[in-house]
């Protein structure tokens, strides 16, 4: 019997170097991690970290998932937000081509539903990527379904086919999903990939990654902070929900799908616009809209946006503040929301909202690298 709960380390590149076995058998003896925040983890969620980590799950053997989402920058692009201004989408394995959207936090993914529309409205809830088209149909799980796009992807991690991706998990893991999930059939090997996602899932949902120890969770908020928390409920919630989900905190995102008439990224790779869900679900009513983020740890997630337009935070507050007044021609002109654009706030009350935004950082014992000044 495997003890409910373990700790062990990992290189997060190559082989393993402590296999889950080994601290299974080991636990008795103390082997804990060493941080000052860290965790139980269960053994499913010990193994998806380890997996998260390892760059041989790309062509190159340079990338992996914590590559481009990384806990010092908000489960984002350390990348990105070490530059906002000239770094808007994430680097490919081969260490030149460049993703066509802004990485999004994988914290807090966890908790979008399926993909479904809504009969009175027509509108889309849930799924994950900025177009939804991980929608949970084929695995039950938007968050598993996921983690296997990234591997196969010809720009990001590059894998050949499923069955290379099977081949490393044979080479490092076999252990640990005998251990886990009673599997050593990897001949069947759209079932082990359904594995190794389903454990980078189950880490992804981990209490390492789904942390609510932000100052706002804490209710440890100055006046300043506070006024920027009502104009936020004001202007801001119903898009970005304030409610508690599942009995956790509040995830700020309604799980739906917006057109807020973010501009075209000049700089980013890609001369036709991006119609995001429209693309995905087929519906000229949908194009232009693209996945409402959540707003936890939006501090180190910069840049913002789909196409990462907005450098700074206080950019992307203003914008949904002034859209309107601001002259700019959206990369998808058609069913743009007027939900925002014309909220009325002065300088000071933006200032305000952006300070309340802050609140929402999550404590964390890594460091995320320099990032550019909220309001450069």
């Amino acid at each position: 019997m495997i003890p409910g709960h373990f700790r062990t380390h990992f290189n997060g590149g190559g082989t393993m170097k402590k296999r889950i076995l080994a601290c299974a058998l080991a636990v008795t003896l103390g082997c804990l991690a060493n941080t000052s925040m860290a965790v139980d983890l269960t053994p499913e969620e010990q193994l998806g970290k380890a997996m998260y980590m390892d760059v041989e799950f790309s062509f190159n053997q340079t990338q992996s998932c914590q590559s481009c989402h990384d806990e010092a920058t908000g489960f984002a692009d350390p990348e990105n937000a070490a530059d906002p201004y000239n770094s808007f989408v994430s680097t490919g394995a081969d260490g030149v081509q460049k993703g066509g959207r802004n990485a999004p936090t994988a914290a807090y993914a966890g908790y979008s539903p399926a993909r479904y529309k809504t009969k009175r409205t027509g509108e889309y809830f849930g799924g994950l990527f900025w177009d939804s088209r991980a929608d949970g149909s084929l695995l039950g799980d938007p968050l598993a379904e996921q983690a296997q796009g990234p591997p196969l992807n010809p720009v990001e991690m590059n894998m050949p086919d499923v069955a290379a991706i099977v081949e490393v998990i044979e080479g490092n893991y076999a252990e640990e999903f005998k251990i886990v999930y009673d599997f050593d059939s990897f001949d069947q090997e759209d079932e082990a990939y359904n594995l190794f996602a389903r454990a980078i899932a189950a880490y992804e949902r981990s209490p390492e990654v789904l942390k609510f120890n932000s100052r706002f969770d804490r209710r440890s908020l100055t006046p300043v902070e506070e006024y920027g928390q009502g104009l936020f409920k004001m202007h801001c919630s119903s898009c970005h929900f304030m409610g508690r989900s599942r009995g956790d905190g509040p995830l700020f995102t309604s799980f739906g799908y917006a057109n807020i008439g973010i501009p075209e990224n000049p700089l980013v790779t890609g001369d036709e616009h991006d119609l995001g869900l429209g693309a995905v679900v087929g519906e000229k009513a949908q194009e232009g809209k693209f996945k409402i983020p959540t707003l936890r740890n939006v501090e180190k997630t910069a840049p913002y946006g789909h196409n990462g337009y907005f450098p700074t935070l206080r950019d992307v507050v203003n914008f949904k503040n002034a859209r309107d007044s601001m002259g700019l021609t959206p990369d998808v002109a058609e069913n743009v929301t007027n939900a925002i654009g014309n909220l009325g706030m002065t300088e000071d009350q933006v200032d305000a909202v952006v300070q309340f935004l802050l609140t929402l950082t999550d404590q964390t014992d890594t460091v995320a690298p320099q990032t550019a000044a909220q309001g450069d």
